[in-house]
């Protein structure tokens, strides 16, 4: 009796052990990082239609799986977003880094070369840790004057030329100029300009996903 049983256990090992080996493994989830302010975070709209939340849509239907973790902050500088990063890339290990950061340091008046400096750390970051970048822009109100204007939008050509970065040079391309896709403020876009936000940033995400 014992050796029939020794056989049956034998048997046994030897099919599930085939079967685990015939099993289709499971392609791990990717992650992409979205670092932003509120132009990231759904400011004064619900986070479902956010733009953010319209990616993690897309990507839903993509094989195979990726997930999106939106890390954005309203009010978030490019100094607060270098001081969160090592962690953020700690603890989720992405694949892709949105960074969309610099339009509060422009609002407030702030050093363009710090700010610069503090973008080009964060791309460094994630180069070191083997995590492509997409680099977002942003423009700043008339009322800034064009030297400051052209200046900041400048801060983002130049880095993606020198850290070879994906770039997106103004999130608001779409909608900044159309007062019934953006909010009383002037600042950000309603939930109805959302999608032209999102179809923007997805041009120049698309290929870092291939």
């Amino acid at each position: 009796m014992r050796r029939v049983l020794g056989l049956l256990a034998l048997l046994w090992m030897g099919w599930s052990g085939a079967a685990l080996a015939a099993a289709p493994k499971t392609a791990a989830t990717r992650t992409i990082l979205v670092l932003g302010d509120s132009l990231s975070a759904a400011h004064n709209i619900a986070a479902n239609q956010g733009w953010v939340h319209l990616l993690e849509v897309r990507l839903g239907k993509m094989e195979p799986p990726w997930r999106v973790v939106n890390a954005s902050i309203s009010g978030e500088t490019t100094l607060s977003g270098r001081h969160h990063l090592p962690a953020l890339l700690e603890t989720y290990k992405p694949n892709v880094l949105v960074l969309e950061l610099g339009g509060n340091d422009g609002l407030r008046g702030l050093p363009l070369a710090a700010m610069k400096d503090n973008l080009a750390a964060m791309i460094d970051m994630a180069h070191q840790g083997h995590v492509k970048v997409l680099l977002v822009g942003i423009e700043l109100p008339v009322n800034y004057g064009p030297r400051y204007r052209e200046a900041l939008s400048g801060v983002y050509a130049d880095l993606a030329r020198s850290k070879r970065t994906a770039l997106v040079p103004f999130l608001l391309e779409k909608v900044a100029l159309d007062p019934s896709l953006m909010q009383a403020d002037g600042l950000h876009p309603t939930a109805g300009g959302e999608p032209a936000v999102f179809a923007t940033v997805w041009a120049q995400l698309a290929p870092l996903l291939r």
